[in-house]
């Protein structure tokens, strides 16, 4: 949560006065954190929403940095995710209103004369509008409607900033020379300079993606998937499955038969970790006997197979097992592949397998398998770990 700094409206008097009196960020921020924890609703159970009303999608990530300040949000994932919590529709234009403010808050005050230059009242380092208070710097804050970090290198995408800087540049009085000074004299090779680069810059986009064409007509590998670090992954890794999820208080059952001769039974769960902190209580006919205990999340690796021992008192001399999980956490619960193992003898062996999905209705059924309060039902594609030995969890 972003902090309020001195000078700013004291705590609680956004929340109290509703979106009528937000006037910054931090003010939105803290609103939206407050009607989510309003709605006691999990961000898959908002993004499942969200996709059945067919508006904006709304992806959990989206939310997570919505709400913790990191990201300022199109006005229509806004809007989504406040029909997802369940506020009023005529409560709407109020919090439309208040995006508009925050936008308009967000864009450098001061920083064009009425011809649209740069004010004059002083020098500035090019490619960098100054707000009303000074020169702005790496930290300060990017323009609404741009996706760049402070301090990182602009993209084809933040037009916004891409438009200031040119027009700072073609209406500066001269070149910039070391140590960010204008000069008097030149003014007019530096506009063509600018000119030739906002020509360039499309020309050798342009020429990458037709590289980009040839590699893939003539049959060459493409470069390999990568995670949200940026970290390549291996296609060996790589697996599509289908799977369903469920949220806090949801469950699933299902029945898997296994020896009567066992001396220990596991059940094996691939998972979806980048949801993480999935908490779920587990019983065998009806009696407590587990818990899929909380994971980290892992954004880039996402698969893990995770493993619970049963007690052997709830298995031996058993031929069928019917096993409820019950979802207790605020992430909710999801599962794509469950694989049962038994130990005969001291040696541990494939039991059953309960294939969980949409695309797999005789396994479902061959297993009497049932879902309670589901509220995702689809196909996902992840990476495994790089090390296997790091695919099992417990």
């Amino acid at each position: 949560m972003s902090e309020v700094h001195g000078g700013g409206p004291p705590p609680g008097a956004a929340e109290a006065a509703g979106p009528e009196s937000v006037t910054c960020h931090e003010d939105l921020v803290r609103l939206l954190a407050e009607q989510f924890a309003r709605a006691d609703v999990s961000l898959r159970e908002l993004q499942a929403r969200a996709d059945r009303s067919g508006g904006a999608r709304l992806p959990r990530s989206t939310c997570a940095d919505m709400l913790a300040g990191r990201r300022f949000p199109k006005k229509a994932v806004m809007v989504a995710f406040l029909r997802g919590c369940r506020v009023p529709e005529h409560q709407l234009p109020a919090w439309e209103r208040a995006w508009d403010r925050v936008r308009i808050s967000r864009l450098p005050a001061g920083s064009w004369d009425d011809r649209g230059s740069p004010a004059s009242d002083g020098p500035h380092t090019f490619g960098s509008p100054r707000t009303s208070d000074g020169p702005q710097t790496a930290d300060s804050p990017q323009t609404a409607g741009s996706s760049q970090t402070a301090g990182s290198p602009q993209t084809a995408g933040s037009s916004q900033a891409s438009g200031g800087m040119l027009s700072a540049a073609v209406g500066s009085a001269g070149p910039v020379l070391p140590g960010g000074a204008v000069s008097d004299v030149g003014g007019g090779g530096l506009r063509r300079a600018v000119l030739f680069a906002g020509i360039a810059v499309p020309v050798a986009a342009a020429l990458v993606l037709a590289v980009v064409v040839a590699l893939r007509l003539s049959g060459r590998p493409e470069p390999r998937p990568e995670g949200a670090s940026g970290q390549a992954v291996d296609p060996g890794q790589i697996v599509t499955d289908d799977g369903r999820a469920f949220p806090r208080g949801g469950s699933s059952r299902f029945t898997v038969s296994v020896s009567p001769a066992n001396t220990g039974v596991r059940l094996i769960r691939r998972l979806d970790a980048g949801v993480g902190l999935q908490d779920a209580t587990i019983t065998v006919d009806g009696v407590p006997a587990a818990r899929w205990r909380p994971l980290l999340e892992d954004a880039v690796h996402k698969w893990r197979n995770q493993i619970v021992d049963l007690p052997p008192r709830l298995t031996a001399g058993r031929r069928a097992l019917t096993v409820v999980n019950t979802c207790v956490s605020e992430t909710g619960f999801n599962e794509f592949l469950y694989t049962v193992e038994h130990r005969i003898n001291g040696v541990w062996s494939v039991a059953d397998r309960v294939d969980v999905g949409p695309d797999h209705p005789a396994s479902e059924a061959a297993h009497d398998y049932r879902v309670v309060r589901g509220d995702w039902a689809h196909h996902q594609t992840f990476a495994y770990p790089p090390r296997k030995e790091d695919w099992d969890v417990r």
